[in-house]
């Protein structure tokens, strides 16, 4: 089923319908993403690439902010999703139903490689963060993997739905996926 923006905007799935859909092994975790715009805009690319669930996490606003619904353009009705209290909860959680889950944190840190050198390996976890403060300490500390985007121009970011973006569509490249399986 392909949908475009006006069907989403109004279509209430069925049960049967979001059962229907075939999940990547891929979780997104938002930590303290305070812009109601880019959480609505992941929840779009949550849907794009058919992950399992989305993590919204700590301050992040949940549906049914008119915000988020009129960015998702609807999405958010077929994207598995839950709040959680922070980022390390959300993490938590995971790791106890999927001991094997890689965590990747989306970040400029000393830890960090360039998010080209990254082999997916699956089930996998993407955690992005607040937009001035970028993804917390202790979840940098517990990340597998701390992947950055390389910047050389003056500014130092880039959007956290853009980086989010950059780094989901690498990992879904054919070469990246002709393995996965199903979780």
């Amino acid at each position: 089923m392909r949908l475009g923006a006006k069907q989403l905007r109004v279509k209430q799935p069925t049960k049967e319908e979001i059962a229907k859909i075939g999940r990547n092994p891929i979780y997104i975790i938002l930590e303290d993403v305070l812009d109601t715009y880019n959480t609505g805009s992941i929840f779009r690319l949550a849907d794009a690439v058919s992950a399992q669930k989305l993590f919204l996490c700590g301050e992040t606003e949940t549906p049914p902010n008119p915000k988020i619904l009129k960015a998702s353009i609807g999405t958010y009705r077929w994207v598995p999703w839950e709040h959680q209290e922070n980022a390390l909860k959300a993490i938590q959680t995971l790791r106890q139903k999927l001991p094997n889950i890689q965590i990747l944190a989306i970040e400029q840190s000393k830890k960090s490689i360039p998010y080209l050198r990254y082999k997916p390996q699956f089930p996998l976890a993407l955690v992005v963060g607040n937009e001035t403060t970028g993804v917390s300490k202790e979840v940098l500390q517990t990340a597998d993997y701390i992947l950055e985007i390389p910047m050389w121009g003056v500014n130092k970011s880039l959007n956290v739905m853009v980086s989010l973006a950059i780094v989901l569509f690498k990992i879904m490249e054919p070469s990246n996926t002709s393995k996965v399986s199903q979780v």
